[in-house]
């Protein structure tokens, strides 16, 4: 009677579990990919572009082979020196939030998918066909480990991690806007926080009612 009770009940558990990490992959994949676009042309900004660079020690070439006859020849304001090169404040943090956001996304994906191996390992220790005290023995151990190391709320924290991520996201793309346009950035950050608004009231219904 108990190992039957224990089997149903791993056998819901660990199906809860696998539905959870299915959903937090699929998003995580897609996710991930969309920043990873973002990022793919932002980065560029924190480092000199190699034209530019081409173009300043051209035209000191340039100057230099210039005949001595008291003219000068100034550069292009437009070109600047190299070595005073800075990435700008919204360029650096633009980058930092969205390759955290990226980390975090990325890392939740390699939890999950941890999470999905030991939820296979789970039920295959204690569900193999030993003789029934033997597997009772076995069950209760690993169920005592479940509740002893708090699985069930690294489960939970899973979901957290990718909100998170997702937060993130929408600071880096309210600071590149920000500097951007300012009607886009209004119609975005207003989105933004109505859906921030819609997932407090979400999280805190269970805790109300």
């Amino acid at each position: 009677m108990y190992l039957e009770r224990a089997e149903e009940e791993d056998r819901r558990m660990v199906e809860n579990w696998k539905g959870d990490a299915d959903g937090i992959l699929v998003f995580t994949g897609l996710f991930s990919a969309s920043v990873a676009a973002f990022v793919g042309n932002t980065y560029q900004g924190l480092q000199l572009n190699s034209q530019d660079a081409s173009a300043f020690y051209l035209s000191r070439i340039y100057q230099q082979s210039v005949p001595d006859n008291g003219s000068q020849v100034s550069l292009p304001l437009t070109i600047s020196d190299p070595a005073t090169f800075s990435p700008s404040n919204t360029t650096v943090w633009v980058n930092a939030l969205w390759f955290l956001s990226l980390v975090i996304s990325l890392t939740c994906a390699l939890l999950t998918t941890m999470l999905q191996q030991w939820a296979r390992h789970y039920l295959r220790v204690t569900q193999t066909r030993y003789q029934p005290y033997k597997r009772a023995r076995i069950r209760s151990f690993y169920a005592e480990g479940v509740e002893k190391f708090r699985v069930s709320w690294a489960i939970d924290a899973l979901p957290a991690l990718l909100h998170l991520s997702v937060f993130l996201f929408y600071a880096g793309l309210s600071v590149l806007l920000f500097t951007t346009n300012i009607t886009i950035f209004k119609v975005v950050v207003s989105w933004v926080a109505l859906c921030i608004s819609l997932y407090l009231i979400i999280t805190m219904m269970p805790v109300i009612l």
